[in-house]
C-alpha cells in the first residue's frame, strides 16, 4: 500500500490539531471534541453531543517538507429517512494559507435518523484513508480541515517526510459560539462556514464553538468560553432559544446577563461582540419550537415550520424579533460599565434584501453562497473601521 513513499508515522497529539479543546481516546484512535469532558458530563442531551463531537474548525496544522500525506480517519455520516442523502463530508487541504485540495473519506458508521420518531440507529462501518501528493517541494505549513458536520475519530497520520508543530505566528485567537449556522450548517466545506472565512479574511486563528441546535445559554458553555484563552469572543445567540422554545423573556434576560458575566471572569477586557440572530422569517415574529415540515420530507427535501402563534409572546414566549430588543437593550446597558462589549445586529449579516436575493432553503439555515456572504460582512463589521476587532487581527 505504501510502497511509492518511505511512510512516517506521527502520533495524533494536541500540539498539532487546532479548533478542538478535548481528545478523546478511543478504540481506533483519538477522537476531537469541541466541549471539555467535563462541560460533556453535564448534559444528556443528544443532540448536543453530536454538534460538540462534530469538528467544525478543527484543523491538523503540522509544518513539513512532505511531498504526500496520508490519514486514516473514521467518519460517521448522517442519513435522514426519506431526504435525499447528504453529501460526503469534505477535507480541505491548505498549503502556506492558501487552497491546495479537497477529499472524502469513504465508509464509516452509519447515523440513521428518524425524524418523524425522533429515533437514531447507529451501524458501525471501516476507517478509510485520504491522501494528498504532489505537495509542493520544501518547507510549508499544511492544515488539513476535518469535515464541519461529521463527527471524525482521526486514526493516523502518515507523511514521507518528518513533521513538527506550526510556529506561533502571533496571530490572535478568536474564540465564537453560535448555533448551528455558526457550526456550518450547509456550508460547502469546512474551510467556508461562515466563521472560517471570516476568520481567513480577519487575520485570525478559529476556535469556532458554534454548537446545532446547542447555542441555549447553557453555563456549562459559558464557562468552557471564560476557561479558553482568547484574545477576540463572540456569541451569536438567539435562534436555538426559539428553535427549542426553551425559556421565557423572564428567563432569558438574566441568563444573558451570567453567560456574559462568566465569560468576563476569565477575559475581563478582551472585546466581546453578542450577535444576535440573522434573519428567518418563520420566526420573526412567531415563537417556536421549530419542527420538521413533514409535507416537505413527503416531497424529498428537509424543512422547518414555527409551531407557536404570534400572540403567544404576551406570555413571553420568545420571537427574534422579541430577542433582538432584549440583546441590544442588555448590551446598551452593561456597556457603561464594560467598554469591550459591544452589539452587532445578526440582520447587518444576512437580512430582508439578502432573504429576498439568496432564501433559506429549509426556512432555517443559509446555503454556500449565504455563509460567503455573511463571512464577508462579519469580517468587514467586525475586523475594519470601527468594528469590535478592528486592528485586532495579525
Amino acid at each position: 500500500m505504501h510502497t511509492e513513499h518511505d511512510w512516517i508515522s506521527t502520533p495524533i497529539t494536541a500540539d498539532i490539531l487546532r479548533g478542538a479543546l478535548d481528545l478523546e481516546h478511543t478504540a481506533h484512535g483519538v477522537l476531537p471534541h469541541r466541549l471539555p469532558a467535563w462541560a460533556r458530563a453535564q448534559s444528556t442531551d443528544g443532540q448536543l453531543a453530536m454538534a460538540e463531537a462534530q469538528p467544525s474548525g478543527v484543523r491538523l496544522a503540522f509544518r513539513t517538507r512532505a511531498t504526500a500525506v496520508e490519514l486514516d480517519a473514521l467518519p460517521t455520516k448522517r442519513v435522514y429517512v426519506g431526504a435525499p442523502p447528504r453529501p460526503e463530508g469534505l477535507y480541505d487541504l491548505l498549503v502556506d494559507g492558501r487552497p491546495a485540495g479537497q477529499a472524502s473519506v469513504s465508509g464509516g458508521n452509519t447515523l440513521t435518523i428518524d425524524m418523524t420518531t425522533g429515533s437514531a440507529e447507529h451501524r458501525p462501518g471501516p476507517a478509510g484513508t485520504l491522501r494528498f501528493t504532489e505537495l509542493p517541494d520544501g518547507a510549508k505549513d499544511i492544515e488539513i480541515w476535518l469535515p464541519h458536520n461529521e463527527t471524525t475519530e482521526l486514526v493516523a497520520l502518515r507523511t514521507d517526510a518528518p513533521i513538527e508543530p506550526v510556529p506561533d505566528r502571533g496571530r490572535k485567537v478568536w474564540l465564537h459560539h453560535g448555533s448551528s449556522i455558526s457550526h456550518g450548517s450547509d456550508a460547502a466545506s469546512p474551510t467556508t462556514t461562515w466563521p472560517a472565512l471570516a476568520a481567513s479574511l480577519g487575520g485570525v486563528e478559529l476556535i469556532n464553538l458554534g454548537l446545532a441546535g446547542s447555542a441555549l445559554l447553557d453555563p456549562f458553555t459559558a464557562r468552557t468560553l471564560r476557561d479558553t484563552p482568547a484574545d477576540l469572543i463572540s456569541v451569536k445567540m438567539g435562534i436555538n432559544v426559539v428553535n427549542a422554545d426553551l425559556m421565557r423573556l423572564r428567563a432569558f434576560g438574566p441568563a444573558v446577563h451570567g453567560f456574559l458575566d462568566t465569560i468576563r471572569e476569565g477575559h475581563p477586557t478582551a472585546p466581546l461582540l453578542v450577535v444576535s440572530p440573522v434573519l428567518c422569517p418563520i420566526h420573526e415574529d412567531t415563537p417556536g419550537p421549530s419542527a420538521p415540515d413533514f409535507s416537505a420530507l413527503g416531497e424529498g427535501r428537509l424543512g422547518f415550520v414555527a409551531m407557536g402563534e404570534p400572540e403567544e409572546t404576551a406570555s413571553g414566549k420568545l420571537t427574534l424579533g422579541v430577542i433582538r430588543d432584549e440583546l441590544a437593550r442588555i448590551v446598551k446597558q452593561r456597556v457603561a460599565e464594560d467598554p469591550n462589549l459591544y452589539y452587532l445586529d445578526g440582520r447587518d449579516l444576512y437580512g430582508e434584501d439578502d432573504s429576498a436575493e439568496l432564501p433559506l432553503p429549509d426556512q432555517i439555515h443559509p446555503d454556500a453562497a449565504t455563509h460567503r456572504r455573511m463571512g464577508e460582512r462579519f469580517a468587514e463589521l467586525a475586523f475594519t473601521a470601527d468594528g469590535a476587532f478592528a486592528g485586532r487581527g495579525a
